[in-house]
């Protein structure tokens, strides 16, 4: 362990070396999830009618104002599952459409997509259903089957998928749906995902996630590229993309290989299901759902992923636990950097200004020893370039369970540029894993803060 290093103020401890570092190269500062042209922001909850014991399979944003969801059914006789509809950006639904089937048979919806304010398209356990008036009708394309996702290239052109092992596989139509194709039937290995980048590029995989198939030729073929499947995926040209299923995967080769992005975990962020879904604001900002951490006091509270630059890392936000309880997000629509939502089965929280300013680094307990005091430690290395990990430690709390831990980055200056850990924490030892990348090289300095008390400050410096 490194002594520790009484810091003076910035401006007494720089030398010749840091004072080149910083007359000479100009700070440029991206805090996480802190664009220039964003406000101070954060998430609202929000809520959907009584709707009677179900919950929300699918949820998805048109615009900035309207939205539609849908829900399973409740096994009774006669089965009713709801279509629901939003004009103001969520803050109220309403009931637009009951399917109601008479002898039960689990008419659940499980998929919804618009094309425009009046043609949408949802499929169900027992068909697929399209509307001309923005919801309020429907009319069947495809019964009898269960479908559990949807692909839409335009008004003509349609893929759905079910993972029956006697009648499913993947289906095609080119006229609307006035006649479908079955391209593929894997038996056992049906299909449950299917994402369409364009009329010819596709990729599927079944709930379990033991192949990627991929076809070039509009279905007629899907043969086996990787050995992972997806919950969900986005291509943002016909080699580069993402999938999401037990991590994030990015793909550069149009999905013949795929490389891992470490999403936060460890402590008290539980690393089961971390990512489901994902949204794509562009090719750098990617907002994700599906984790979970235990906070505060053990319980179990949703988070919510965002990366400004492509994956390379990912930070997490916590909507405000005084007044949001979702144990877990499932879906997240964005329709452009400010306006967004993420929503559980039922209840969700919205954000029209870009979602907090404050966003979480990767936190890991890096062992189960109780320290008996409070310790922050030097970075290592240090210097670094362009990553360096911090560790500290958080003795026990004896008036409560935690303790309230901030790790704030100041520059050289003193000025605030970026809060590392801003949680309640257990005792334990805690790393963080800094990435200094979208940094100016230069001097910086980090300060462990316990329950609004500065434990002790320590320098860094990062050269490029």
């Amino acid at each position: 362990m490194n002594p520790e290093i009484k810091i003076q103020p910035p401006n007494k401890t720089l030398n010749r070396v840091t004072d080149i570092l910083f007359y000479s190269v100009m700070f440029i500062f991206i805090v996480a999830l802190a664009f220039p042209h964003n406000p101070v922001g954060n998430w609202y909850q929000q809520f959907m009618p009584n709707i009677g014991g179900r919950t929300v399979t699918d949820v998805f944003f048109l615009d900035s104002l309207t939205g539609w969801a849908v829900t399973n059914a409740t096994n009774q006789n006669p089965d009713t599952t709801f279509v629901l509809k939003t004009t103001n950006s969520g803050d109220s639904w309403v009931i637009q459409y009951r399917r109601v089937q008479i002898g039960g048979g689990f008419p659940g919806y499980t998929k919804i997509f618009f094309l425009n304010q009046t043609t949408g398209y949802a499929s169900s356990v027992t068909g697929f259903d399209k509307t001309t008036n923005g919801g309020a009708n429907w009319t069947s394309l495809f019964a009898g089957e269960t479908f559990q996702d949807i692909s839409i290239i335009s008004n003509d052109t349609i893929w759905i998928v079910s993972g029956n092992p006697f009648t499913g596989g993947v289906f095609r139509t080119t006229n609307g749906g006035a006649n479908w194709e079955q391209q593929l039937n894997l038996g056992s290995n049906n299909p449950n995902h299917i994402y369409m980048y364009n009329g010819r590029i596709g990729f599927i995989s079944n709930n379990s996630g033991t192949y990627l198939r991929k076809t070039t030729n509009s279905g007629q073929n899907w043969d086996i590229v990787f050995n992972k499947g997806f919950s969900d995926m986005f291509f943002i040209d016909s080699l580069k993309g993402w999938s999401a299923f037990d991590s994030v995967r990015v793909t550069t080769n149009g999905g013949l290989n795929w490389q891992t992005q470490l999403l936060p975990y460890g402590g008290n962020i539980y690393s089961f299901s971390q990512m489901a879904k994902f949204d794509f604001v562009n090719k750098d900002t990617i907002w994700g759902v599906g984790g979970r951490m235990a906070y505060p006091n053990n319980q179990n509270r949703g988070i919510i992923y965002k990366t400004i630059d492509g994956g390379n890392n990912w930070l997490f936000q916590l909507p405000d636990t005084n007044k949001v309880n979702i144990v877990r997000y499932s879906f997240v629509n964005f329709y452009n950097d400010l306006n967004g939502w993420a929503y559980s089965t039922s209840p969700g929280v919205h954000t029209t200004n870009g979602g907090d300013t404050v966003s979480y680094l990767p936190v890991y307990q890096s062992n189960n020893v109780v320290p008996k005091e409070f310790v922050l430690y030097q970075n290592y290395p240090n210097p670094f370039n362009p990553t360096t990990k911090i560790k500290y430690s958080v003795k026990s709390n004896e008036k409560r369970l935690t303790s309230n831990v901030k790790l704030i980055l100041f520059d050289i200056n003193g000025r605030e540029v970026n809060k590392l850990v801003d949680n309640e924490q257990i005792a334990g030892t805690y790393e963080v894993d800094f990435n200094g990348s979208n940094y100016s090289s230069g001097v910086y300095f980090y300060s462990l803060i316990i329950n609004g008390n500065t434990v002790e400050t320590k320098k860094m410096l990062f050269i490029k």
